[in-house]
C-alpha cells in the first residue's frame, strides 16, 4: 500500500471555453499525445451540435455529460469466501470521469464517417437521454438496484 496519497494534479483550462472539464474530456479523447487534433475534434463536434440543435454546443455537451454520469455503481467485495456486488455511491470526480469515458467509447463505436460526426451524434443523443452511453448508465444503475440487498456490506 502507499505511504501517502498522491498530490492532486490540476489541469489548465482549455483555450476556447476556459473550462477545465473540457480539458479533461479532450485528454480522454486524445490518442498518442495528439492534443491539438483532439481539441479540433471536440470544437468541431461542438460546432456541429450547435448547427444541428440550434443551442449552445457547450451547454448541450454539459447536459449530455450530466445525463451519462452514474450516481451509483457496484464494487466487488469479498465476505467470508463469497464475492458480493456491493452498490456504492460514486464520487463526483469519478462520476465525471466515467461519463466522459463512456461518451467517448460509444462515440467511437458509432457508424458515422468522421470522429467529429460520431462525437456530435453521441452528444446530441445523450443530451436527449438516448444513446448507448445513457443505456450504459441505466444498466449500471439497474445492477446496483438489483444488488441493493448487499448494501450493508459497504466499506
Amino acid at each position: 500500500m502507499r505511504k501517502a496519497k498522491p498530490k492532486k494534479r490540476y489541469l489548465l483550462p482549455d483555450p476556447k471555453f476556459r473550462d477545465t472539464l473540457v480539458t479533461k474530456f479532450v485528454n480522454s479523447l486524445m490518442y498518442d499525445g495528439k492534443k491539438s487534433i483532439a481539441y479540433d475534434i471536440f470544437y468541431s463536434a461542438c460546432d456541429l451540435v450547435e448547427s444541428r440543435t440550434k443551442e449552445n454546443g457547450l451547454e448541450v455537451w454539459r447536459k449530455a455529460l450530466n445525463n451519462v454520469s452514474p450516481h451509483v455503481e457496484v464494487k466487488s467485495r469479498r465476505v467470508g469466501g463469497a464475492t458480493f456486488q456491493v452498490p456504492t455511491e460514486v464520487r463526483p470526480e469519478r462520476k465525471a470521469a466515467l461519463g466522459m469515458k463512456w461518451l467517448i467509447q460509444y462515440a467511437r463505436g458509432r457508424g458515422e464517417k468522421t470522429m467529429t460526426e460520431r462525437l456530435a451524434g453521441e452528444i446530441i443523443a445523450a443530451s436527449k437521454g438516448e444513446g448507448a452511453a445513457v443505456k450504459k448508465k441505466d444498466d449500471t444503475h439497474r445492477m446496483a438496484e438489483a444488488n441493493r440487498a448487499f448494501s450493508h456490506f459497504r466499506i
